[in-house]
């Protein structure tokens, strides 16, 4: 029972945030979701990216081996998906990102911040640092069908990510003022994109139920044995193995579903990716946490 109650008070504030935009989009209330998601994306997350990383609040000994086995659980994971498309005939483009890059940030971070405190917070910036980097890279290529991987150096996060982990390498000190400032400022991220998040599924049309609902299982199960078992034979810390963990078992990201409509993909079943695969995350991701809080 105290478990139970420990998950509840950690994903509670989560899906209450979600639902909340979810029932203000449904009371026919006005939501600007391109403005939010600009300002979230260009200044809210790049500004908590970057205070994470440069307030030290991980050892640079640490982050380094987390990100290495971020990256080979992704390798491990885009293969085992790649698989998976060719061996039951899926079209790449729709299904084969979605499946392998998760919700790191608008569940991810959160999750990890009320489960672990700001050491899971830092480490969780890890993980959606490299999710972020290889989403708006490889993830790119694969959606638009080829283009070039290198237009994720222009995206802010990006930038945040590689000057934070530039401080945190080389243990610059940022001025007090600044820090205080940019924290201010990346408290507005987890926030806005939760709500984000209500707003995005409750607009959504969901696609057939049968085959997103079996998807859905499949990269649930599939992202959290690969990322364990990996995070296992990196010898992780147990704080670092169960962040890693979660974020990689987190539902397909709204990013997906808006990349896909972008690029030309077929949106429908990726949208039907989202909701499923999040519905089914509020009944998983607290079963996933209570082994390991």
């Amino acid at each position: 029972m105290t478990v139970a109650f420990t998950v509840l008070q950690i994903v509670a504030p989560v899906f209450l945030l979600a639902a909340i935009g979810f029932v203000w989009v449904r009371l026919g209330l006005e939501y600007d979701t391109a403005f939010v998601s600009r300002l979230a994306m260009n200044l809210a997350v790049p500004c908590l990216v970057f205070v994470a990383l440069a307030e030290g609040g991980i050892e640079a000994e640490s982050a380094g081996r987390l990100t290495l086995a971020a990256l080979a659980a992704y390798g491990a994971v885009l293969l085992v998906f790649l698989a998976l498309c060719l061996l039951l005939g899926l079209d790449r483009r729709t299904y084969w990102a979605p499946l392998a890059f998760g919700n790191t940030g608008n569940l991810g971070l959160p999750l990890a911040l009320l489960a672990f405190g700001e050491t899971g917070l830092g480490y969780a910036v890890v993980v959606f640092s490299v999710t972020s980097i290889l989403q708006f890279s490889l993830g790119v290529w694969i959606v638009s069908g080829g283009g070039n991987p290198a237009r994720a150096l222009r995206e802010p996060m990006v930038a945040a990510t590689l000057l934070g982990a530039l401080f945190l390498w080389q243990g610059w000190a940022v001025p007090e003022l600044a820090l205080n400032a940019l924290g201010l400022v990346g408290q507005m991220a987890i926030p806005l994109m939760l709500l984000t998040l209500g707003v995005a599924i409750a607009r959504m049309r969901l696609a057939a139920f049968g085959p997103v609902a079996v998807l859905s299982v499949v990269k649930l199960a599939g992202c959290a044995a690969i990322a364990w078992t990996v995070g296992r034979a990196f010898a992780l810390e147990e704080v670092q193995l169960a962040v890693l963990t979660v974020q990689l078992a987190t539902p397909v990201a709204v990013t997906s579903y808006l990349l896909a409509v972008r690029y030309g993909a077929e949106a429908e079943p990726v949208a039907g990716l989202v909701v499923v695969s999040t519905l089914m995350s509020v009944a998983a991701l607290p079963a996933l946490l209570a082994l390991f809080v």
